[in-house]
């Protein structure tokens, strides 16, 4: 009984906020509106949802990264842009790695060897691409500066590099996630025949 009480409650702020002219987001994944018969509609945003997972002496440069890739018309998703105040940030991060078309590993000389929340993410990443298909992208790791890819991840994963030519590297990158995203949905596309 209550999660049906939960649920109207819901509902209602739900209506009551699109009556007022306001739509609701749902971070990466799309939008409540109301259509020009006032019925509720559901937009899903289609963009590319991209993690960045980083340390945080490198965040200047990744929040650099992730106002690019905005502007490519993708979806980053960066601890400092995207958690709420009192938000359980952990699961949110977690959340939002699940949720991701793309993990951006940024690797530097500062957070390569450090220990810390960018290893804990690092290995959720490894995980998540664990489950992936072989044949998509997932995980992949972005060099800030000349810094070592743990071994791990350098032995199987090719690496991108942002310098010494930032605009080039983020070049390569955006090329990379549209190309895969393409493929993907063609790889998904296809029949499956025994």
């Amino acid at each position: 009984m209550n999660r049906s009480l939960s649920e109207k409650a819901l509902l209602q702020l739900i209506n009551r906020c699109l009556c007022e002219g306001f739509a609701i987001e749902i971070d990466g994944l799309g939008r409540f509106d109301l259509d020009l018969q006032n019925q509720v509609i559901f937009e899903p945003s289609g963009r590319v949802r991209i993690f960045l997972a980083y340390a945080e002496e490198d965040r200047s440069d990744v929040r650099k990264l992730y106002q690019e890739l905005q502007k490519a018309g993708f979806e980053p998703w960066m601890d400092q842009e995207k958690l709420l105040p009192g938000q359980n940030w952990t699961r949110a991060i977690e959340r939002a790695m699940e949720l991701s078309d793309f993990v951006l590993s940024c690797f530097s000389q500062r957070s390569t060897f450090k220990h810390g929340h960018f290893q804990c993410e690092l290995r959720h990443a490894l995980k998540l691409a664990e489950r992936a298909p072989l044949e998509d992208i997932f995980l992949v790791p972005v060099r800030l500066n000349d810094c070592e890819v743990p071994r791990y991840i350098a032995r199987e994963t090719q690496y991108l590099d942002l310098f010494p030519d930032w605009a080039s590297g983020v070049s390569r990158l955006v090329k990379m996630m549209r190309r895969e995203t393409i493929e993907r949905n063609k790889r998904r596309q296809e029949p499956v025949t025994s």
